[in-house]
């Protein structure tokens, strides 16, 4: 019997499945950062009785953007739009968590209010991309942020969490991973502060601490979920000890009664798959040593890789990406072994309902066979 497709509780929900809508940013939010009703289909597409999504990074700070259409929850005016997908996913039976991070570095002036220029824990340049009005560009150099900057961001996402609640989400996620601004200070190569917030792992651990207390202040700890890459490059990102790194993460919020620790396995580097080139990876199988709450794994899966690290006991729910953008009956696929869309890489980021909410449900290519 599959245990992929069983029953599950994730804090006090349950779920009738173990196939997670992983958070992907899809760069599809209208003017003011704000959802609209394409976003609402493409999420309700992908809702299921039972069904647990993660919604995309919503930037929790008017600074934190890295990505033109990209969606915020720093206004009270950007509660309505999220109402709308919400909405959507509730009437198909589903339950959605919000995703909340900040951009950090990987920023361009050009996506900053007033044209500012982007902050991080240390003033590090890096080789990354933000994307704005003239596409793809090179990232802006940051500048470090000051004590009470840092304090007031913890403020910024406790307020963002209320927002959530406001906008009719099921539970929040903390954004920890894939080089943004939580994951900068966590990893040495892009903290060299020599305050309470760097040098030693503990300190360095203290932001994401600190926020994931303010997320459980407004939520409740058992509606609270938090999401690392412990061998993530994505983002110039590099640690002297990632495997003490992240067992201590691991270890603090075992403390906590999260809802989950969302992994992302260490077989992505960014957006490609490639297991060949991580260097002492840090997965499900280690922290599951530290992490005695339930696991989402993410990271390249399908059906198959799925069912046997839930069956191995290293993760509890599976987090899906690409698959799950072309597949909006994916849970479905899964169940029935039926064959899969192709996904179009091209319309991954921006644009419009091609390659976003114009994917073919298996039934109705089927139907029209």
């Amino acid at each position: 019997m599959s245990k992929l497709m069983s029953t599950v509780k994730v804090g006090p929900l349950e779920f009738s499945h173990r196939v997670v809508l992983a958070p992907l940013t899809r760069m599809r939010a209208e003017a003011g950062a704000i959802p609209g009703p394409l976003m609402a289909e493409y999420y309700a597409q992908r809702s299921s009785q039972g069904g647990f999504l993660i919604g995309e990074a919503a930037f929790a700070a008017a600074n934190g953007n890295g990505y033109l259409g990209a969606p915020g929850l720093f206004e009270d005016s950007q509660i309505a739009g999220w109402k709308l997908v919400t909405d959507a996913v509730h009437a198909k039976g589903g339950k959605i968590f919000l995703q909340l991070y900040h951009a950090g570095r990987q920023s361009n002036l050009d996506v900053q209010p007033n044209g500012s220029i982007p902050v991080g824990p240390s003033a590090i340049p890096h080789d990354g991309h933000a994307y704005t009005t003239a596409g793809w560009v090179a990232n802006t150099p940051n500048r470090e942020l000051t004590i009470a900057e840092i304090q007031g961001l913890v403020e910024n996402f406790r307020a963002a969490a209320k927002r959530g609640i406001a906008a009719g989400f099921d539970g929040v996620e903390l954004h920890g991973a894939n080089g943004y601004l939580v994951d900068q200070f966590l990893q040495d190569s892009s903290n060299k502060r020599t305050d309470i917030y760097g040098g030693p792992i503990e300190n360095r651990s203290r932001f994401l601490l600190e926020l994931t207390n303010a997320l459980i202040s407004v939520w409740g700890s058992d509606k609270v979920g938090v999401r690392i890459g412990p061998s993530g490059s994505f983002g110039g990102m590099s640690d002297s000890n990632p495997e003490a790194l992240f067992t201590y993460v691991a270890q603090q919020l075992n403390k906590l009664n999260l809802a989950y620790l969302h992994l992302i396995e260490p077989r992505v580097l960014g957006f490609v798959d490639d297991e060949t080139k991580v260097q002492n990876p840090v997965a499900a199988q280690l922290i599951r040593k530290y992490y005695n709450g339930t696991i989402i794994a993410a990271g390249g899966f399908d059906g198959a890789s799925a069912e046997a690290i839930i069956q191995a006991g290293d993760a509890d729910l599976v987090a899906f990406g690409r698959h799950f953008i072309a597949n909006p009956d994916l849970p479905e696929r899964i169940r029935n072994n039926w064959p899969m869309n192709d996904y179009l890489r091209d319309h991954f980021f921006g644009g419009t309902e091609v390659g976003y909410t114009d994917y073919p449900f298996y039934k109705a290519e089927a139907l029209a066979s």
